[in-house]
């Protein structure tokens, strides 16, 4: 303090990157990645309501949803190997299984899934003719079981991107790891449900219309939460692009669940509900992803979070070697340590034999 009263101190210091450059690269994926979360999404929530349609005798949305749920995980994995660069590489992915890695379960995941719709939708619209035949006659008789096997897989075909998009480094995306799973799953209700109302006479949509307000109330609780908890990073959600995306997938989604209270019954407001519930749950996974691109190109979301939390005490990122699914990972490693010593064992009495 000076004679005259002035004051100082040092002013607090501000945050720098080298020459203000984002500390992160952008992601390279492009819309397609995000196009391909909500058909994943849509994919997983349309099975298992294709399996409660099939076990209470509601065939018309038995048959929207099989149908659906096979075309929309088509579509997303078009999109997928699409953007992939290299989409002739894809089968590399198959060849290991790596339980610590959420790309390598979700790939394993797919292909588990797969099969299942695919072949419940074929007996879906298989014709006449061909329905006479004994092969025919078999996929008929499998549809239920395969739509049954799928349905178990649906819930994390549905929220294993959650988890994928959660483990990057990006800000937005890691910061919102507790959060993103519920906002995808109930994403992915809500628009199963939407497609159940928009492609379903009102008689047969009422586990449409549950499932889409369920979904959507989670999603917009979900979403909300993530906001606030967040702290700064929530920055790159509420901003920009971003905001805009997600801001209309909410008027979407909650317009979409007063019009199904009020007018689900009629025909033509179900069908205009459940356009605006699909398109709601799209404008949210592209708003999601796009607060993960925001969030790499300003410096400030990566330096200030890493100094909190070394202010706190609490780890960098890079330092918790804490694995995503550790009883997974452990007992992975214990049957890998075991066929280890079968083998070394076999290899010594092998030798010990020949000498």
């Amino acid at each position: 303090m000076s004679k005259r009263g002035e004051q100082l101190a040092v002013p607090p210091a501000e945050f720098r990157s080298y020459y203000g450059r984002a500390v992160l690269k952008p992601p390279v994926w492009d819309w397609r990645v995000a196009a391909y979360l909500f058909a994943g999404g849509l994919s997983g929530g349309s099975a298992l309501l294709a399996a409660g349609a099939d076990l209470t005798d509601r065939p018309a949305l038995r048959r929207t949803t099989r149908v659906g749920s096979l075309v929309s995980i088509a579509a997303g994995m078009v999109l997928l190997l699409a953007d992939l660069g290299r989409p002739e590489r894809f089968h590399h992915l198959l060849r290991v299984a790596k339980p610590s890695s959420p790309m390598s379960v979700g790939t394993w995941i797919l292909m588990a899934y797969g099969p299942g719709a695919g072949l419940a939708a074929v007996a879906e619209v298989m014709p006449p003719t061909v329905r006479a035949t004994r092969v025919g006659q078999a996929l008929a008789w499998s549809a239920r079981p395969s739509g049954l096997a799928a349905a178990a897989l649906a819930p994390a075909v549905a929220s294993y991107s959650a988890v994928l998009l959660s483990h990057t480094a990006v800000p937005a995306w890691h910061e919102a790891h507790p959060h993103l799973p519920f906002v995808f799953t109930g994403s992915a209700a809500a628009s199963a449900g939407g497609l159940g109302m928009a492609l379903t006479p009102v008689g047969q949509a009422g586990p449409a219309r549950r499932l889409a307000v369920a979904g959507a109330v989670l999603e917009a609780g979900a979403s909300r939460l993530l906001e606030r908890r967040l702290g700064l990073v929530a920055e790159a959600y509420t901003t920009g692009r971003a905001h805009r995306l997600r801001a209309w997938a909410e008027y979407l989604t909650i317009g979409g669940v007063l019009g199904t209270v009020a007018f689900g019954r009629n025909r033509g407001a179900a069908a205009a509900c459940g356009v605006a519930l699909l398109t709601g749950s799209a404008l949210q996974r592209f708003g999601v992803f796009e607060a993960g691109v925001e969030s790499t190109r300003d410096p400030k979301y990566v330096v200030i979070p890493q100094r909190q939390r070394l202010d706190a005490g609490r780890p960098a990122r890079g330092d918790d070697r804490t694995p995503q699914f550790p009883r997974v990972v452990a007992a992975a490693r214990t049957a890998r340590g075991a066929a280890a010593r079968l083998v070394a064992r076999g290899s010594e009495r092998l030798l010990s034999g020949r000498q």
